[in-house]
C-alpha cells in the first residue's frame, strides 16, 4: 500500500466525531485556529466601527513635561551626588540615601519616557 497505514473502522468513526473547523476570519492578527483557544481573543471588526485610540496625555504637552521631568529628576540626583561626597561614612543613612535615590531615578524615568514620546518614538 505503498506505506501508508490502513485505516481502521476505529478511526473512520474518531475522526467523524470532531467538531467541523471554523471557517477562517478575515482581517484578524491571529490565526483562525487560535481562536477557540482564546475565548478572550475579539474577534476582528471593520475599520469604520472601531473607536479612535486617543492617548491619555494629550501630545502637545510632551515637551514641557520632559523638560520639568528631567529638571526635577537632575536636582534630586545633583541632590543625591552632593550628599555621597559631602557625607563620612559614619554620618551615611541608608534610608535618606534610597530614598533620595527612588525620587530620583522616578522622575528621570518618566522624564526619559516623555522625551522619546516627544520625539516620535513611541514606547
Amino acid at each position: 500500500t505503498g506505506g501508508r497505514v490502513p485505516r481502521t473502522e476505529a478511526s473512520r468513526t474518531t475522526a467523524s466525531r470532531c467538531p467541523p473547523r471554523l471557517p477562517p476570519r478575515p482581517h484578524s492578527g491571529l490565526p483562525s485556529a487560535l481562536f477557540p483557544l482564546l475565548p478572550h481573543a475579539m474577534p476582528p471588526q471593520e475599520l469604520e466601527a472601531m473607536s479612535r485610540y486617543t492617548s491619555p496625555v494629550n501630545p502637545a504637552v510632551f515637551p514641557h513635561l520632559t523638560v520639568v521631568l528631567l529638571a526635577i529628576g537632575m536636582f534630586f540626583t545633583a541632590w543625591f551626588f552632593v550628599y555621597e561626597v559631602t557625607s563620612t561614612k559614619y554620618t551615611r543613612d541608608i534610608y535618606k540615601e534610597l530614598l533620595i535615590s527612588l525620587v530620583a531615578s522616578l522622575f528621570m524615568g518618566f522624564g526619559v519616557l516623555f522625551l522619546l514620546l516627544w520625539v516620535g518614538i513611541y514606547v
